[in-house]
């Protein structure tokens, strides 16, 4: 079962679906921790989502594609240190964002732009228990920034911030039948930014990069076949942006969520032969019904991966994939300094297409 495709390898293709609660670009997984020996990945993703939608009062009033194509990358290394002791370094984009209303669109917020930007480091130690059990956690060090134009005349840059949080995680595995379970919480992540509002200084603000719990799993279920999913939730309603100026002109926060989000993923693995291995596995994240903010006009999601895996080498694979998201509909609230009355836009039949290839060295 060693050489069939793991959940980590494919969920890894789904990272940078910024449509999975809001701004998220990674799904934390602690997944590297797992593999055999020591070993070395990079991860390159790109997705492309096509997001649009008209004015509520007036449906002639189109948005435009709204959402550009954006691309992801992501670095890991995993070090045996003793039969006991593993140690790992993940560098990676936990959350992003990237918007631009076309400025030629007979819409409101025609010519608004926004963009989030973020890396980090994390740290990981995990520590093997008798029974198959094990425990692992460490510390992460993020950056973000991050910068907005809208429509009426409003803008805001924020300095970079960096911070520190930390992941604590346990799991269960069985290796006869390639069982695994991992529960891993990532903790809530506090930034305070120096802040420019239409060109100039104003009060500093904080935003949290939410906690968040994420379930993994995979077992055997036949000869070369492995079952394999992941649960994750997302404290979204932490995040918060609220920069003094702007809330002085609407009473509104710039970007927030009124609910927290929980991703679902499920799929099937299976090994062809001693170099290919395939699988498929289906996402979702349920439909709220809530208004939502205009810098994500988005509201859950479905979507399916469709993945293969080619072992170059005894110690070389290289896993390819692609994602096809139906993104839901969403309507936004749309706030202006005069009447400051919550209305907006209609987001439907919108969707994305993503693609990621992973190289992993084991070594």
């Amino acid at each position: 079962m060693k050489r069939v495709m793991t959940s980590a390898a494919v969920l890894a293709l789904s990272a940078g679906i910024a449509h999975a609660g809001g701004v998220e670009r990674s799904t934390q997984s602690a997944g590297i921790l797992f593999e055999k020996g020591n070993y070395l990945e990079l991860n390159f993703g790109a997705f492309n989502p096509n997001v649009s939608g008209s004015f509520e009062a007036n449906p002639a009033a189109k948005s435009g594609d709204m959402a550009p194509g954006y691309g992801t990358f992501s670095f890991g290394y995993k070090q045996a240190l003793s039969d006991k002791w593993d140690l790992a370094i993940v560098v990676d984009q936990p959350v992003g964002a990237k918007v631009n209303y076309p400025s030629t669109a007979p819409y409101p917020l025609a010519g608004s732009k926004a963009a989030i930007y973020s890396s980090a480091v994390t740290g990981l130690l995990r520590y093997k228990l008798p029974n198959n059990f094990s425990v692992y956690g460490g510390i992460r060090s993020e950056s973000v920034k991050g910068k907005v134009t809208l429509s009426n005349g409003y803008t805001m840059n924020t300095s970079s911030d960096s911070a520190f949080g930390y992941v604590i995680g346990a799991a269960w595995e069985k290796p006869e039948i390639a069982a695994r379970v991992a529960l891993t919480y990532n903790s809530k992540i506090k930034h305070s930014f120096r802040v420019t509002e239409m060109g100039n200084p104003s009060l500093p603000f904080s935003t949290t990069i939410p906690e968040s719990v994420n379930l993994e799993f995979q077992t055997g279920i036949a000869k070369d076949t492995l079952l394999m999913g992941s649960v994750r939730w997302v404290h979204w309603t932490q995040f918060d942006i609220t920069p003094a100026g702007y809330y002085s002109q609407t009473g509104a926060s710039l970007v927030d969520y009124g609910d927290n989000t929980v991703t679902y993923n499920i799929g099937v693995g299976r090994r062809f032969n001693e170099q290919w291995s395939g699988a498929v596995m289906f996402g979702y994240e349920k439909h709220t019904g809530e208004r939502t903010g205009n810098l994500g006009p988005t509201d859950g999601f479905k979507s399916v991966s469709l993945a293969a895996s080619y072992q170059a080498t005894d110690n070389i694979k290289v896993t390819g994939g692609i994602r096809y998201v139906d993104i839901g509909d969403a309507k936004t609230n749309y706030y202006t300094a005069i009447d400051n009355v919550p209305y907006g836009g209609v987001f439907t039949d919108n969707s994305g297409w993503g693609a990621g290839v992973r190289v992993g060295i084991n070594f």
